[in-house]
């Protein structure tokens, strides 16, 4: 039969109440009663949780990751390389979803404290970086960068760059950017490195505001072509808007690529997927995850970083939403 929270107390000759304090370091114990109570535990091998087994070790195996939306997925391959590291080291990973409002962000994080993890990752906004910098445990950026913590990232302004080239080499005369909310800091710096680069090759630019969800992006991007029935480049701030831009384009009776090109960014699975298949910038997802979490152990370990910035490289993905060069 399992042991249950009863049986400890019991053990202990205390209060099931004063089991749970002890076990979630919540409220007032006496170190007389914590002893016992850890005692107990130890004698009725009792696990209800990860946390049970940090108090007696004074070290969990657990990190806990903040994502900002995990419908996209590029965030889940983030997660599975953080994983997948993190496993190979022994320890464990527990996941929120913050949709990048502050109120749930804070809410992971008391939820992680609690649950006593060694060290977060986090993909947040600048604007809410605030509450990580006071942590007592290391903390890890991972697609967002603040300069006073380890951070992973992919290059955005090179990717910026690199999708405004491959659109002119491709003929276009009238580009779209479809910028993104401005506060989400990547998404900003690829918009500024393609304006940029596209003002410096003299075609005509037009900038497009859309959400980052599917379902934002189909809304937003009805008004599109008849804003700017010209346009016959459209460079996407992520994979997800690229492919409602995509559809959006076939329902106005626009051929893709002959018509209009459009070119992503992420390289997520449904790039393949769709037809005609999305040429877009990788960012490479997995191995972004993979590396803060090989930071975030050497942090709860206490070596010291030669450097704290990461920066990953970006490349550009031809498929059928473009042109061949010389077509």
């Amino acid at each position: 039969m399992a042991i249950t929270i009863r049986d400890v107390a019991k053990e202990a000759g205390v209060s099931a109440a004063t089991v749970s304090r002890v076990l979630n370091n919540s409220g007032y114990a006496h170190e007389d009663t914590r002893k016992a109570v850890l005692d107990a535990i130890h004698k009725l091998n009792y696990k209800p949780n990860e946390v049970a087994r940090s108090l007696f070790k004074q070290k969990s195996k657990l990190i806990g990751l903040i994502l900002p939306d995990i419908t996209n997925p590029f965030f889940p391959a983030l997660a599975r390389g953080v994983e997948d590291q993190l496993r190979e080291e022994g320890y464990r990973l527990i996941i929120g979803n913050s949709d990048e409002h502050l109120e749930q962000e804070i809410d992971y994080l008391d939820t992680f404290i609690q649950h006593n993890v060694v060290g977060i990752i986090a993909s947040v906004n600048e604007a809410h970086s605030d509450m990580l910098k006071n942590l007592n445990i290391p903390v890890v950026l991972l697609d967002r960068t603040i300069e006073s913590l380890p951070a992973v990232y992919a290059d955005q302004f090179e990717g910026g760059k690199l999708a405004a080239r491959k659109i002119v080499e491709l003929g276009c005369k009238e580009i779209t950017i479809i910028r993104g909310p401005v506060e989400v800091k990547p998404v900003y710096e690829r918009f500024v490195s393609s304006f940029q680069t596209l003002r410096q090759a003299g075609v005509k630019i037009n900038v497009f505001d859309s959400k980052l969800s599917f379902q934002g992006a189909s809304n937003s991007v009805k008004t599109l072509f008849d804003k700017y029935p010209n346009t016959n480049g459209i460079l996407a701030c992520n994979d997800i808007v690229a492919v409602a831009v995509m559809n959006e384009a076939q329902r106005t009776g626009r051929r893709i690529p002959e018509d209009v090109q459009i070119i992503g960014f992420d390289d997520i699975s449904i790039c393949e997927i769709v037809y005609p298949g999305l040429s877009t910038i990788r960012q490479p997802a997995y191995e972004m995850g993979a590396k803060a979490a090989e930071i975030i152990i050497k942090k709860v370990k206490q070596e010291v970083l030669p450097n704290i910035h990461c920066k990953l490289p970006v490349q550009f993905v031809e498929r059928e939403s473009t042109r061949k060069v010389g077509d």
